[in-house]
């Protein structure tokens, strides 16, 4: 079996590997990019999720964990920085405990080892510096260098016999009755099937393969700051809020990273364009293919008020401090530096919904991921074994 694969993100890669190493695939992964993990999986604080949040019985949920384990399996084989701080999401007042008991209780229901239920002294146990009435402590959730995760996924599929084509953009793509043709980089390629995982540019791939869907990409900044100098050291792991229940966003946190680093963020500005890192990052384009999306029109209609919230926090520094503050309130601003950003791509329905679940697709012999935002990192190689089992990628 032939099968392409487009995205160098960790999905795509994890996926490549699945299929070389228990289908004796012959896989070639394509990536418009000059480098691995250039978007998703390279711009985003490196937690691995314990599966705190999900709805029970979601793909987020069953996969998370499974890949939890798996991930933290492979870290241990390739010698890659694995690090379990722990986290504790915290109730800042006491009209947060409601929401932080109901996450507890789902923490337990999928499974996620450890979980306790701390009063205000006992969370200081964990976080010397946090504040707050309640918190729910995972203790193994964990940090990890996700681009070298990437990065070793690629040479899997390398010593496997496959190819990873970087600065290869996909250009067209046809179905036939026995094959899919990709014209790519220059170069004209025929797989037996094709998978996609591309991430911000999903929709492109999937307008190409005749399946535009009933989804679409809408692209979200999330920008970070940085704890500066000894600042750094009133954060032992990572520090969570008890997040809004009507987003797929888990609110503004701190983040101890794999390198020692603490990040604060991020937040959920719209993005410009689908690559959009900076607000000086725009595409014309980009932005009038997601305004016509009648998904986002009404998702703009429906939270507007929160965007602007949104943007005016973005381009004022003190809504980090302040969001940091909550939790950490030794914290001052001379402690706060700019630390980039990501830009997640988020899917969103028709009705203005955002897609909270993974969701995947199959269009004849291509198999389009549509939503795999956090934690499909922490999931990478769980989402890989359930795209090989559930699709028709590797049947014969």
């Amino acid at each position: 079996m032939n099968v392409g694969i487009v995205g160098a993100g960790i999905v795509g890669l994890a996926v490549a590997r699945e299929l070389a190493l228990t289908r004796g695939a012959r896989v070639t992964v394509l990536d418009k990019e000059d480098r691995i993990g250039a978007h998703q999986t390279g711009h985003n604080s490196g937690v691995v999720h314990a599966g705190l949040y999900y709805r029970p019985g979601s793909l987020k949920a069953e996969l998370c964990r499974e890949g939890m384990a798996l991930l933290r399996e492979y870290c241990a084989e390739h010698a890659i920085a694995y690090d379990e701080v722990g986290k504790l999401v915290i109730a800042a007042t006491a009209a947060e405990r409601p929401a932080l008991r109901a996450i507890a209780e789902r923490a337990r229901e999928n499974g996620v080892p450890g979980v306790a239920e701390l009063d205000a002294l006992a969370l200081r146990e964990v976080e010397p510096h946090a504040v707050g009435v309640a918190a729910v402590h995972s203790p193994r959730t964990a940090i990890a260098d996700f681009p070298a995760v990437a990065r070793r996924l690629a040479r899997d599929v390398e010593e496997s016999g496959g190819a990873v084509r970087l600065s290869h953009p996909v250009r067209r793509l046809r179905q036939t009755a026995d094959g899919v043709e990709v014209v790519a980089g220059g170069s004209r390629m025929r797989f037996d099937r094709l998978v996609v995982c591309a991430g911000l540019g999903t929709d492109a791939v999937a307008r190409m393969a005749g399946s535009p869907g009933e989804v679409r990409i809408v692209p979200f900044r999330g920008e970070y700051h940085a704890l500066a100098g000894r600042a750094r050291e009133l954060v032992r792991g990572l520090v969570y809020p008890v997040p809004d229940p009507r987003y797929p966003f888990l609110g503004v946190h701190l983040t101890r990273t794999i390198d020692g680093e603490v990040l604060v963020g991020p937040n959920a500005v719209p993005a410009l364009a689908l690559e959009g890192y900076s607000w000086r990052d725009v595409d014309l384009a980009d932005l009038r293919r997601v305004a016509a999306w009648p998904g986002t029109r009404r998702l703009v209609a429906r939270h507007w008020r929160t965007g602007i919230g949104e943007v005016l926090g973005s381009l004022s520094g003190g809504a980090f401090l302040a969001a940091a503050r909550r939790y950490v309130p030794e914290l001052t601003a001379a402690d706060l530096v700019p630390a980039g950003s990501g830009v997640r791509a988020q899917a969103v329905a028709r009705d203005g919904s955002m897609l909270d679940d993974f969701a995947i697709d199959v269009h004849g012999l291509i198999t389009l991921v549509r939503n795999a935002p956090s934690p499909a990192a922490t999931s990478s190689l769980a989402i890989a074994r359930h795209l090989v089992g559930i699709t028709s990628v590797l049947t014969s």
